[in-house]
């Protein structure tokens, strides 16, 4: 069986967010989307309420593990069970509910590492909520390369007429640039590159770095971090046959016509990568994530509790992330399988 053949594991994100509904709303659409065969890990009682509550009419079945979901797909939205401790209220996390949220993480990774699954795709957590029962990781991001096991991983945000890379994310700014070096920005430029390559098929990736100060620093007249940091880990980027240009100024990086000039915007800190891909596609927005052993996924918004249940949250980015993982899946399994028939 194939990573052509496996259904996609959809985690079940903060139980009081819009993830659930997202998930239903998914399954519904799932014909006039042409989307992948997804499971959720879930609760199916509170999936089944939420659905009642909705008026939506989804099916729901239970299911051992990925191996029936593909056949279940068709007719009802497979989940693999996976209970609440706490409550599940619309706009209102249940601290209880934490350790499930992260279970259904944990085995959603533990799947697709068995290769059971093609992919991850993770629904919105609240992080607050999570850090008051002890998870000390900034985001899904950071969580996910613990669990894989590898040194970093990177987060980029896609969306079809932009890739931005945020070199720091979920950190006040004051640290972020203090966190700016050498080292991690060619550690980061090599990722992206890499998966560029291997996740969306460009031959010969080409990568813009964004300057930090305005103006990209004006030759130091107003910031030295170009000079000293950007410019140095853009010419080892470059030793290593990366096509790179840049430190460019962040306000003249987005334009139609800038666009075209590279693959991915390397940027030096969250909000100057999410604010143009926002703008350009706020709800279509892919969070992809580099450097895993797997293949993961993720609506580029947060939990939304103040529209939480009542059905309206628009199920795009969701539906993009699941396109968007079957796609890079596949391209992972066709290189595969040609290296395979190339060594045998």
């Amino acid at each position: 069986m194939t990573a052509l053949n496996k259904p996609i594991a959809v985690t079940m994100g903060e139980p009081a967010g819009i993830g659930g509904e997202l998930t239903l709303r998914a399954w519904l659409d799932r014909r006039q989307r042409a989307l992948p065969a997804f499971f959720a890990i879930d609760d199916p009682k509170r999936l089944e309420q939420l659905a009642r509550r909705l008026g939506w009419q989804v099916p729901i079945v239970e299911i051992d593990g990925p191996e029936a979901a593909q056949g279940a797909f068709a007719t009802a939205l497979p989940v693999m069970a996976l209970p609440l401790a706490g409550s599940a209220t619309p706009g209102h996390p249940d601290p209880r509910n934490a350790d499930s949220v992260l279970a259904s993480v944990r085995t959603a990774v533990e799947l697709v590492m068995a290769a059971r699954a093609a992919a991850l795709v993770t629904n919105p957590v609240h992080k607050k909520t999570l850090y008051e029962a002890g998870f000390h990781h900034p985001g899904h991001t950071e969580y996910l390369a613990e669990l894989a096991g590898v040194e970093r991983s990177v987060m980029m945000l896609a969306c079809p007429e932009l890739r931005v890379v945020p070199v720091t994310a979920h950190i006040p700014l004051a640290e972020a640039i203090s966190r700016l070096s050498r080292t991690e920005l060619t550690a980061v430029g090599r990722i992206t590159a890499e998966a560029l390559r291997t996740d969306f098929g460009i031959d010969n990736p080409r990568l813009m770095f964004a300057g930090l100060n305005p103006h990209a620093g004006e030759s130091g007249a107003i910031g030295r971090e170009e000079i000293d940091i950007i410019v140095p880990a853009i010419a080892d980027l470059k030793s290593l046959g990366i096509a790179v240009t840049g430190p460019a100024p962040a306000d003249t990086l987005f334009h139609e016509r800038a666009r075209h000039g590279y693959d991915a915007a390397i940027c030096m800190y969250h909000d100057q990568a999410l604010i143009p891909l926002k703008t350009i596609d706020f709800h279509g927005g892919v969070n992809v994530t580099l450097g895993l052993p797997f293949v993961r996924t993720s609506p580029d918004h947060g939990t939304a509790f103040e529209i939480a249940g009542l059905g309206v949250a628009d199920v795009s980015s969701l539906a993009a992330s699941l396109t968007m993982a079957a796609d890079i899946a596949a391209r992972r399994a066709a290189t595969m399988a040609r290296g395979k028939t190339a060594v045998g």
